[in-house]
């Protein structure tokens, strides 16, 4: 019952914990030293602390830029609280019911010392496996859960008392205009004169310093770069740099610093460098995010963070502009349309556009878990994103679904969370509401123009940068997972992923690792799969270790991995 409201928040930066609701010391004796602990903590690391007792509005918002608009708010009323995330997705938001308190925070570590256990969601750490990070609302923990991105939650005291939430949508606005543009011309100009009017807003605190860049060398990147040097902002760019494994992308960045005369930082990401901050960057993740990229993006913000305050990146562009994933799914549409087949619908085809491991649930999971999630539909995580009533051509379709599945549950978080790590504001360029809306109105067949993706994009910029940049074919970032998993890592596979801990934990098959390092797991599950798959894996267990507290077992367990891969194999097939 709620009889009497009170509420703590206390903030740091970028990052809050606080509480709301029934102030009556019977409630909250089971959180008092808690609630204690957290006031000693703030005043150890200088945080201000918002006291409220139902006198005044309370209100409060972050913004991982350091700039307006916000991307996380909380309001707190005498009988009402609400929480509410920007839909992008840039920053987290979590809650906690402990019974008429809401307990809330904008890192899901600062809530795990109110739960007396931990358990972890079944459904989450399917979805994970289907994703590679855990579909929103979900969390990995029972009863934690997460704001979405473009919604706000909010909590209400009723008239006798009962402590009620509803859900609302938060102005998304990713919908299909009726009026779309279908002259080039009159869309480049357009363009261009937003993405100028974005920047200019992203760097109206820039007073002379000088802030960094994640030069990737692929477009969006680049374009990000160009933008701020022809505003006359000084840009320190930095590239990551794998080593001679696979097929190198920094010289691409290396060109493109020299097209536009500014300092490029090399960082290494050798597998030495990425296997030194792995756990590192597991706890600054704050949730288990199972892409190969997560590593190398927090050594390029360690390396940013001893130079300058603010770094600017590419991300949003890919979802923004219709990228790389795209053509399978519209090639996909189009066969359907020709050849219809009624057992595969286009929400399955857009899941396996994850590229992780949907369909292979009775291969990965025990037997208890395999029937405990036997009613979850993965389908359903994407309805919301997938809604065919908010546009009607397939591009706008496709667009939408990636920045709000792709781009604010994935890409956009965990960015932000390697920043905030390493006190870096950051600052993501085409994360902005008039240009998102604006690419709502440009016809579909402006962004894909026979195999040219992006294409409306390419034309703006075309005089900014290198040809050689502007229209070379998408690649992606190229961590070269899979050789690193069968050479350098092959003996700490053992170790993360090792049979006997699997097998106590509970939730993947004691073999797992070893199906997916020999191929075996199935026809999809080959070449760079293998690594990525294997990073998907490895990401959860030392998320459980590392940011639960978790004590995994004894890693000394007998495995296969002490045997060097080469002669293991030979030695598998030979049996």
């Amino acid at each position: 019952m709620c009889k009497e409201i009170a509420a703590s928040i206390a903030t740091c930066q970028q990052q809050f914990v606080g509480y709301w609701g029934d102030g009556q010391p019977g409630i909250l004796a089971d959180n008092r030293s808690i609630l204690c602990d957290l006031e000693r903590r703030s005043a150890a690391n200088n945080w201000k602390i918002i006291n409220y007792s139902g006198r005044d509005l309370a209100s409060i918002s972050f913004s991982a830029s350091g700039l307006p608009p916000e991307d996380i708010w909380l309001k707190i009323d005498v009988d009402r609280l609400i929480l509410g995330r920007q839909s992008f997705g840039r920053m987290a938001l979590y809650w906690l019911q402990i019974e008429d308190v809401i307990w809330f925070a904008s890192r899901l570590q600062l809530l795990l010392p109110l739960m007396e256990k931990s358990p972890v969601n079944l459904a989450a750490v399917y979805g994970y496996s289907c994703f590679s990070y855990v579909p929103t609302p979900l969390t990995p923990i029972e009863g934690l859960m997460a704001v979405a991105a473009g919604t706000e939650v909010s909590w209400q005291c009723d008239r006798d008392g009962n402590l009620t939430h509803t859900l609302r949508a938060a102005n998304l606005g990713w919908y299909e205009q009726p009026t779309q543009i279908n002259n080039e011309r009159v869309a480049v100009n357009q363009l261009q004169q937003l993405l100028v009017d974005t920047i200019e807003c992203q760097i109206a605190d820039i007073q002379g310093e000088t802030v960094g860049v994640f030069l990737s060398g692929g477009l969006d990147s680049s374009i990000v770069a160009a933008l701020l040097v022809r505003a006359g902002v000084k840009v320190r760019a930095y590239t990551l740099d794998f080593g001679n494994v696979g097929v190198p992308e920094y010289p691409y960045a290396e060109q493109v610093a020299e097209w536009l005369q500014i300092p490029l930082v090399k960082v290494d990401a050798s597998p030495r460098q990425i296997d030194l901050a792995l756990i590192a960057t597991i706890q600054a993740l704050d949730l288990p995010f199972g892409d190969g990229v997560t590593v190398p993006l927090f050594l390029l913000n360690r390396a940013a963070s001893r130079e300058v305050k603010v770094v600017f990146n590419g991300e949003g562009g890919d979802q923004l502009f219709a990228g790389w994933t795209n053509k399978p799914l519209i090639a996909a549409s189009i066969y359907q349309a020709a050849h219809p087949d009624p057992h595969a619908s286009f929400v399955d085809r857009y899941l396996r556009t994850f590229h992780r491991l949907w369909g292979y649930e009775a291969q990965i999971f025990q037997p208890e878990v395999f029937a405990k999630i036997q009613d979850i539909k993965p389908q359903d995580w994407l309805e919301s994103a997938l809604d065919t009533t908010q546009s009607q051509s397939l591009m706008h379709h496709l667009r939408r679904a990636s920045l709000m599945l792709k781009g604010a549950q994935n890409i956009q978080p965990r960015a932000t969370n390697l920043a905030i790590a390493h006190g870096l504001q950051v600052r993501s360029p085409f994360c902005d509401r008039a240009l998102t809306q604006w690419t709502f109105q440009v016809a579909g067949e402006l962004y894909l123009q026979g195999a040219c993706e992006k294409y409306i994009l390419k034309k703006a910029v075309e005089d900014w940068l290198p040809p050689e940049i502007v229209w070379r074919q998408k690649r992606g970032m190229g961590v070269p997972l899979t050789t690193w998993c069968l050479n350098e890592w092959w003996y700490s596979i053992g170790r993360w992923l090792n049979p006997g801990i699997l097998q106590a934990e509970g939730i993947w098959k004691s073999d797992l690792a070893a199906k997916v390092a020999l191929g075996e797991l199935g026809g999809g599950i080959q070449g760079r799969r293998i690594g990525e798959t294997l990073w998907l894996l490895i990401s959860w267990e030392l998320w459980r270790e590392h940011v639960l507290g978790e004590n995994m077992g004894d890693r000394s367990l007998s495995h296969p991995f002490w045997v060097p891969h080469g002669i293991w194999r030979r030695l598998r097939h030979k049996d």
